[in-house]
C-alpha cells in the first residue's frame, strides 16, 4: 500500500476537477432524481467547506471535504477515490485525516449522508468501520428510503 500525501486543495488542478466531475456524475447516476447531494465545484468553494486531496507522487489518488455546519458539527462531503487507486486505502486515509481535523476544530459530531445499494456499499462499510452509526437526518436533509445518515460522535467540549 502506498503512503499518500494529503493536502488542502484549491480545486484548480485539472486532475482534481476531473475526479470531482466523475464524482458528481456518478452520484447523480446512482441516485434517484433529486436525491443526489454531491457538491459540485461551486459548492466546494463555499467558505464553510475545506477540501483535501490525496496524492501518490504526482498522481491524484482521491478527494474529500469537510463542511462546517456550525460550531459543533461537520459533514463529510465529496469522498471519492480515483479509479486507479480503488481498494488501496485512499478513502480510509482521507477519512482518518478529516476526523482528525474535525477533532482539532473541537467539533462534537461528524455526520454524512449517503445512498443505498451496491454503488454505496463500500463507502458505508468504510464509515461503519470508522465508528459511524446510522442515525437521523441532520441539517436540511430529509430521510427517504434511498438516503441514510451516519454520525460519529467526536468529543464533548471542555468548559
Amino acid at each position: 500500500m502506498s503512503s499518500f500525501q494529503i493536502r488542502q486543495d484549491d480545486l484548480c488542478s485539472d486532475a482534481v476537477r476531473e475526479l470531482l466531475e466523475m464524482h458528481v456524475g456518478g452520484m447523480r447516476d446512482d441516485s434517484p432524481p433529486g436525491l443526489s447531494f454531491a457538491l459540485d465545484l461551486s459548492g466546494l468553494r463555499q467558505s464553510n467547506v475545506t477540501v483535501w486531496s490525496a496524492w501518490d507522487g504526482n498522481e491524484l489518488a482521491g478527494i474529500a471535504a469537510l463542511k462546517q455546519l456550525d460550531d459543533d458539527a461537520g459533514e463529510l462531503k465529496s469522498m471519492r477515490t480515483a479509479p486507479a487507486y480503488l481498494r488501496q486505502g485512499v478513502a480510509a486515509a482521507l477519512l482518518a485525516y478529516i476526523v482528525d481535523v474535525a477533532r482539532q476544530r473541537s467539533l462534537r459530531r461528524l455526520s454524512l449522508e449517503t445512498g443505498t445499494g451496491a454503488a454505496f456499499a463500500a463507502a458505508v462499510s468504510l464509515y461503519r468501520k470508522a465508528g459511524f452509526v446510522r442515525g437521523e437526518a441532520f441539517a436540511d436533509y430529509i430521510e427517504t428510503e434511498f438516503n441514510h445518515f451516519y454520525h460519529l460522535p467526536l468529543q464533548d467540549r471542555k468548559g
